[in-house]
């Protein structure tokens, strides 16, 4: 059997060789040509115009070669992708878009091509999390990555943003998968129970104490041990945990000797422990010893874009025969969740009992109309967004709102408009016809 001596040389070192060796080969035969004729007493003008016209041409048929080789494939990948669907309805991150030439188009429907896969693959990999705004992704790029590792993780976020999914995810895609993965809210816990469980107890330890028992890190042996709210632990039982962190080692109630365990901690918090830390309220060598590799989930209204995937999630769940209507979609879209997803999820499960089918924005809870009060959304008076006879004019507030939350995305973007748009979810020209709608002035946002 013959052995491959098939040598892969990268197209970045082969294609500046060739027009390297074609210049080096110009001169020399340049030089060669007028040195003989000079040499000969003869006028070497004529053999070198005709010599730089077959080199012109040589480098002609060259340069189409390569062109014809490597980017007609590309221009053929181009122009088919160019006209599936699923393409046309996603934005390239980068408004490279309005391109007319070749490589514009090129760039702008790689950009998008990348960007359906992106989703695609955030589809694939977390089926369990919806979500594909592009501050999501930034999120399960981090969980891959750190995942494979035993790096402590702490994830950080407000109530309701799904930091035991997360959790979960890591421990999924992690060489621990197939071990245990237990989880504990210390802020669910009473205080004087909470050491036995974390570590267990031994029969007799304390009054109550009838068997023995083992506690959650034990129980996590082999696998990950979920600390949720670790930020509401009490100081006296911070020493001990971070002691089992440092040592792999814990001690249950009453017993004599420690047992060694082999556990990957995750801990998550709403709460800022930058902060407790500075107020001794937080222990500042368990804080660094738990923030190795920090994860931030955003809030719901920084990612918006996700609301419509959420809530058709939301409804197709067993039992539920429900569908919005694109009113109540779009109280929905303009709503701040401070309770974010879990509070979207419970509006919605409210919203389908009293609904019959379609869902209506009388459906939803009263929370979501706080803003109906004297004030409208973006301080306009009461008389803005009501009629004639006094009622509250729906149109009229959700275009508030829509006014709203387009200058939000203004003022946090400086006022650039591709970077509000995809802070939005929406393209660009379409933020521009609400911007003109809404007779915004875009100069106001400017720096």
């Amino acid at each position: 059997m013959m052995k491959d001596i098939r040598f892969h040389i990268s197209l970045y070192v082969i294609i500046p060789i060739i027009f390297a060796g074609i210049a080096i080969l110009s001169i020399i035969v340049t030089y060669n040509t007028t040195t003989y004729y000079l040499s000969k007493a003869l006028n070497p003008q004529w053999p070198v115009v005709w010599w730089g016209m077959l080199l012109i041409a040589f480098t002609l048929i060259c340069g189409i070669l390569i062109v014809k080789l490597m980017i007609d494939p590309v221009k053929r990948f181009i122009i088919k992708t160019e006209g599936l669907a699923i393409v046309k309805n996603v934005s390239p991150p980068n408004k490279t878009a309005v391109a007319t030439d070749d490589m514009g188009k090129y760039t702008m429907v790689f950009e998008q091509v990348s960007e359906l896969l992106s989703k695609v693959e955030a589809r694939q990999l977390f089926p369990d999390i919806v979500g594909q705004s592009k501050v999501m992704r930034g999120v399960f790029n981090q969980i891959v990555k750190v995942a494979p590792k035993e790096s402590t993780v702490l994830i950080t976020g407000e109530t309701g943003t799904g930091k035991e999914l997360i959790a979960r995810s890591i421990h999924q895609h992690s060489q621990r998968k197939d071990q245990p993965f237990v989880a504990i809210n210390c802020a669910a816990i009473p205080e004087a129970l909470l050491e036995s469980e974390l570590f267990g107890h031994e029969k007799g330890a304390f009054t109550g104490a009838n068997t023995k028992k083992p506690g959650k890190f034990e129980l996590a042996d082999g696998g990950t041990l979920f600390l949720d709210e670790i930020g509401d632990m009490p100081l006296e039982t911070q020493v001990k945990v971070l002691r089992a962190i440092e040592e792999n080692t814990i001690e249950r109630l009453g017993a004599i000797k420690p047992t060694n365990i082999n556990v990957r901690f995750i801990a998550a918090t709403n709460r800022n422990l930058d902060k407790m830390v500075d107020s001794g309220l937080f222990r500042q060598d368990l804080f660094y010893r738990l923030n190795v590799f920090p994860i931030m989930l955003p809030p719901l209204r920084h990612r918006r874009e996700d609301i419509p995937l959420l809530t058709e999630k939301f409804l197709n769940e067993p039992g539920r025969d429900r569908y919005l209507s694109s009113e109540a979609l779009q109280l929905l879209m303009t709503n701040d969740w401070p309770g974010n997803v879990r509070e979207l999820k419970n509006a919605l499960e409210s919203a389908a009992v009293l609904a019959e089918k379609k869902i209506l924005p009388s459906n939803l809870p009263l929370s979501l109309k706080r803003n109906e009060s004297l004030n409208g959304p973006t301080g306009h008076s009461n008389e803005r967004i009501r009629d004639a006879k006094g009622n509250v004019d729906l149109d009229l507030r959700i275009k508030a709102y829509e006014r709203e939350i387009i200058v939000d995305a203004l003022r946090r973007s400086g006022g650039v408009q591709v970077k509000a748009a995809g802070l939005l979810g929406i393209k660009e020209r379409s933020l521009w016809h609400r911007i003109k709608k809404h007779a915004i002035n875009i100069a106001e946002f400017k720096p």
